[in-house]
């Protein structure tokens, strides 16, 4: 069955397989095609979001095991749905008790000799043939001392064979066979146990001495998550075999691939699955887009995951007029960097702070290939390289020869480099054959592929992770693949752009507005943009922020994320909003962190916000900015979905966003989906939609309006009439042209989607319409500023003739120059259907 719309499912030992069995007849209504899992092999128990795999073999048991899966399968299968899981080719988890991954278990006990040896990225010259472990909460010698470890014997996990063990807290780590020496069960002498440790795979260090023990790649600076070489045919087939064997047996039909550029060869990767796959398999990958980058054709997929698509509706719906007001509020709290300035400073921390050992990896491999090099410019060249990629990937491939998109990528961050640090570029020139593997040295060919392994998690940390989380100009834009610039010039034509690139290039990517990942839900995004679009409320809420922050000694910086966030998601429950805001602040690594925080900041800032709760300045002029701009917040919610569902590409709906969801980062997005009121909404919709609708906003107030009901209805109902569409139509939606509607004004947005036949075509020919099949769709743009000027008043639009229909209201519309007021006269957006 084609993919036309899917909906993501966030599994974990509370919500698993049989949970989502119950919601499956709901979610068949709602219009979906496919459900979309998060990781279902067996994680870290009790993982909240299943990306820590130990078990490649088996479906998780927290989730309910196979015969969990197979039901939930069955129960799609008998509602029309399908399946789409999430693949995690990149990693395992690497935590205690180290039994649980049992690959890693048999490198720990045999070292290189190990069958899973090749498994793993580990760097062994680096560790002189040993695995760097800083697990350790004390100095050794310490913890020696104290009598922390010791010996025991267990059962060994892969022979069954009872086998000498050391135990450190909840640690348990194998003994080599024929080094226990005279060490026995319950031994934990200082000297015994320090000559046990000197004979083992593994080198045990402080958690602090990572910077010189980890010789092994991680997820970006997750100790605990080592990397997986799935370029390795044996290792691909061993981690992929359950899941392949799912596809083939009907219970799978599509996959999304993590990280994709974490692995060595993404292509490479992509072309394995395509190979091992059914014909027809859904294939789509998480793969963040910056700027006006395309994915690369080679990668042989069907598109990314939609964070390209929620940049460009971002971008066409937020009001760059104004732009001047929104940066000089920025300004006055104290945010005098340029963007670029606060990236590029942003991302020379993360390298020097949190990626460390995988710049010294790359070190060692410059120097075996560059011997007459001076070491530390050599290091000092490397960090300017990192620093200067502008993208998550170059795209080389060291058996190929170097593409356009990837020499142009490596033109570009030589020349950022050089531009930064002229005195380097000895260097540089020495290090440009490296980046390409430009000859036969393996030391060449490893520093080329880990340069792009590493590039990503400069990015990902220095941006998403840094930069986004202290640059607060208008934090709506600071999203996971956005870009925050888009409010000096955000407009329409961005966003044509790229959907006239996806009709011809990848019409089954997806499109998304939120995700587990996204730092702020499309609806909190949404209430901020549209209130962005009034000046005077923007500067009233800023000024009040700065004047209470001074007061509490806060920075002004902080005030402003705070109060936006405060709009963004409402007065919601304390625990909420704090845990948010400490993850917020000790993202941005400014004035506290993770490690080694100022928790006498932290308290001053959550005391900030108690007071601002119950003062009530900076609390009423946020109310009354949404009071005045329910409409507008109305109005954008809808434009975003609406555009989300008729642009080129496959909806992704994240759990529970069909209405109105006002959710922050993980684990805040990730809350429990109360889908028996979602079920009761979508049945009134079902039995009397308009009536329902009217009679939730009649006789309300603007702002009960924003948060009560009515909004909620109207969201679910374009979600829900939109799916069944696309479900019921996938040719015009997934293979339809993309055609902007030049008329439209600064106010609207439009675009015509075109195919012949399909249920759109016959929807039309049942309300007797003729001609070709069409869907054109109309959204409100700038709806703050239009409300300022009064409305719509005179302004029509060039509709094509004929006689159209809208979807959501049921109104006909005649073609030609309309009235824009009347098209949309009941909802602030329109779907319009010809033939």
């Amino acid at each position: 069955m084609p993919v036309t719309g899917t909906y993501r499912l966030q599994l974990h030992r509370d919500f698993g397989f049989a949970d989502a069995t119950t919601v499956v007849p709901y979610l068949a209504d709602l219009g979906v095609s496919h459900l979309y899992l998060s990781p279902i092999l067996q994680a870290v128990p009790g993982s909240m979001h299943g990306y820590d795999v130990i078990d490649h073999t088996r479906i998780s048991d927290d989730l309910g095991g196979r015969s969990g899966f197979e039901t939930l399968a069955a129960t799609a299968t008998d509602h029309g749905l399908g399946i789409i899981v999430d693949v995690v080719p990149n990693h395992m988890a690497f935590v205690a008790p180290q039994s649980s991954n049992l690959p890693l278990w048999q490198v720990l006990r045999d070292g290189r000799d190990a069958a899973t040896a090749d498994w793993f990225d580990i760097d062994w010259k680096a560790g002189g043939g040993r695995l760097g472990l800083p697990i350790l909460g004390d100095d050794l010698d310490d913890l020696l001392t104290r009598g922390d470890i010791g010996v025991d014997r267990i059962p060994d996990p892969t022979t069954g064979h009872d086998i000498t063990v050391l135990r450190y807290a909840d640690h348990v780590l194998p003994v080599s066979v024929g080094t226990e020496g005279g060490a026995t069960p319950g031994d934990t002498e200082p000297a015994t146990i320090r000559a046990l440790l000197d004979r083992q795979h593994y080198r045990l260090a402080h958690w602090r001495e990572k910077d010189d023990t980890l010789n092994y790649r991680r997820f970006f600076e997750v100790d605990g998550l080592i990397a997986v070489r799935v370029e390795l045919p044996e290792v691909f087939d061993a981690t992929h075999r359950l899941l392949l064997e799912l596809n083939h047996a009907g219970l799978i039909d599509g996959f999304r691939i993590d990280h994709p550029d974490g692995l060595a060869d993404p292509a490479g990767y992509l072309n394995q699955l395509r190979r091992a796959a059914t014909r027809g398999t859904y294939l789509v990958v998480e793969k963040i887009l910056e700027g006006r980058e395309r994915l690369p054709h080679s990668w042989p997929c069907d598109g990314t995951t939609g964070y390209d698509a929620l940049r460009v509706i971002d971008a066409a719906l937020v009001d760059p007029a104004t732009a001047d007001t929104v940066t000089d509020q920025w300004t006055a709290a104290g945010g005098d960097a340029t963007l670029e300035e606060a990236t590029t400073a942003a991302k020379r921390q993360v390298v020097a702070q949190s990626l460390t050992p995988e710049v010294e990896r790359l070190v060692r491999r410059a120097r075996e290939a560059l011997p007459h090099q001076e070491p530390d410019l050599l290091r000092e060249a490397i960090i300017e390289l990192l620093i200067a990629g502008e993208v998550y990937r170059a795209y080389i491939r060291p058996d190929e020869r170097l593409s356009p998109q990837a020499r142009e990528r490596l033109s570009h961050a030589f020349a950022t480099a050089l531009a930064a640090r002229a005195d380097l570029e000895p260097q540089l020139r020495a290090l440009m054959p490296l980046t390409v593997a430009d000859d036969d040295d393996p030391n060449a060919w490893d520093f080329s592929v880990r340069l792009q392994q590493t590039w990503g998690p400069v990015m990902a940390k220095g941006i998403e992770d840094t930069t986004f989380y202290r640059w607060h100009r208008l934090v709506a834009l600071n999203e996971v693949g956005g870009d925050p610039s888009a409010l000096d010039g955000g407009g329409v034509e961005e966003l044509h752009t790229w959907a006239a690139h996806q009709v011809a290039e990848w019409p089954q990517g997806m499109t998304t507005l939120s995700t587990h990942d996204t730092k702020r839900s499309e609806d909190v995004r949404a209430r901020l943009l549209a209130v962005a679009g009034d000046p005077a409320a923007w500067e009233e809420c800023s000024r009040i922020a700065r004047e209470q922050a001074a007061e509490a000694g806060v920075d002004a910086a902080t005030a402003h994320l705070i109060w936006q966030t405060l709009l963004g998601v409402g007065y919601v429950a304390p625990d909420r909003l704090d845990d948010y805001l400490l993850k917020a602040l000790r993202e941005a690594k400014e004035h506290t962190a993770w490690v080694d925080g100022d928790e006498d900041y932290e308290r001053r800032v959550l005391e900030f916000v108690a007071q601002v709760r119950h003062d009530g300045r900076l609390h009423d002029a946020i109310d009354a900015a949404l009071d005045r701009h329910a409409e507008a917040v109305r109005a954008t919610v809808l434009a975003a979905k609406t555009l989300q569902l008729t642009l080129p590409g496959v909806p992704d709906c994240y759990q529970g966003c069909e209405i109105v969801d006002l959710s922050l980062v993980d684990p805040d997005n990730r809350r429990p989906v109360d889908y028996d009121r979602r079920r009761q909404l979508l049945t009134r919709l079902n039995e009397q939609p308009w009536e329902a609708i009217r009679a939730a906003r009649t006789g309300t107030e603007p702002r009960d309006r924003l948060l009560g009901e009515a909004l909620d209805l109207e969201k679910l109902w374009v979600t829900s009439r939109l799916s069944r569409l696309r479900r019921e139509d996938p040719q015009v939606f997934l293979h339809g042209d993309y055609l902007p509607i030049e008329s439209a004004g600064e106010h609207l947005l439009g675009f015509i989607r075109s195919s012949r036949g399909g249920a759109v075509g016959r929807l039309a020919g049942a309300l007797g319409l003729s001609g070709s099949s069409s869907l054109l769709t109309l959204v409100t743009r700038a709806p703050a500023r239009l409300a300022a000027r009064g409305g719509w008043g005179d302004q029509s639009v060039d509709l094509p003739e004929g006689r159209w229909h809208d979807v959501l209201t049921g109104r006909a519309v005649d073609g030609g120059p309309t009235r824009v007021a009347a098209v949309l006269a009941e909802l602030p957006v329109a779907v319009l259907v010809s033939r």
